[in-house]
């Protein structure tokens, strides 16, 4: 994908002018420490494999010590013969279940990705803010990346084929941990059916920059680089509308972390 250099406040525009020409699809934004960091999940990023079915094993042979631990509860439905069955009985019945269906646990699922269990889902706001406060929370002079992902074209249609990964976006309407909802998450999941077997992909085997000559386009990015420089310019604005690790995230931590930025 195209990169491309911006301040603070062009950046700004520009979103706005991207939200504005999405016409009806969703515009997400993901922000980075790093220009040079890729769009790769913490599944990736791990030891851990990316085999669905070993994956959906993996998480919930370890969900009754997570619920002792947290007080959480997360229903145990479906149970994973059903999961297990329905990714062996070939690429229909798994396109039906995890590509167009509820994704399995995905309550389960976002709760494990905000606390830090490796996981397939990349995670996106609908907010360019939070994006940039993700981007600009960790001091440094290096360059940063704020993404604005559109799954859409204009037509609202979307295609794919059992031969490509492909794309899921799974929306806001979860019971998710509260920081799920303060940072307006978003979640892409990329899946892919390979060798008669199915798997969590690598975004950028699908996800491409805007073409404004293609007629028809779908899992555009764009990639918006920002000067670290403006690290205290932009924490100073984000923290005029009360938007910190504090009220992102909640924990006595992130108090921590809030404090000490304010009182850089």
């Amino acid at each position: 994908m195209a990169d491309s250099a911006y301040s603070w406040e062009d950046s700004k525009l520009r979103a706005a002018d991207l939200s504005d020409e999405a016409q009806g699809s969703k515009l997400l934004f993901r922000g980075h420490a790093s220009s040079n960091w890729d769009l790769k999940t913490t599944l990736e990023r791990s030891p851990h494999t990316v085999d669905i079915e070993t994956y959906y094993s993996t998480i919930l042979k370890i969900r009754t010590e997570v619920q002792t631990y947290t007080n959480q509860s997360w229903p145990e439905d479906p149970a994973f013969d059903k999961i297990q069955s329905e990714l062996r009985s070939g690429y229909d019945s798994f396109s039906r279940f995890v590509t167009f269906g509820n994704f399995p646990h995905y309550p389960y699922l976002a709760y494990l990705r905000h606390h830090g269990f490796p996981s397939p889902l990349l995670d996106w706001s609908a907010s360019p803010f939070v994006a940039a406060y993700f981007a600009f929370r960790t001091s440094s002079d290096e360059d940063v990346a704020i993404f604005a992902f559109r799954e859409r074209g204009p037509s609202g249609m979307k295609v794919g084929g059992s031969d490509e990964p492909t794309i899921t976006l799974l929306g806001p309407y979860v019971a998710g941990p509260r920081r799920h909802f303060a940072q307006q998450s978003r979640y892409t999941v990329c899946t892919k059916w390979e060798k008669d077997w199915p798997y969590f992909s690598d975004h950028s085997d699908v996800c491409r920059a805007f073409d404004p000559n293609a007629e028809f386009q779908q899992d555009v990015v764009f990639k918006f680089i920002l000067p670290g420089s403006e690290r205290r310019k932009v924490l100073t604005e984000l923290q005029m509308y009360n938007l910190n690790a504090f009220t992102l995230f909640g924990s006595e931590e992130s108090l921590m972390e809030c404090l000490s930025i304010r009182e850089e």
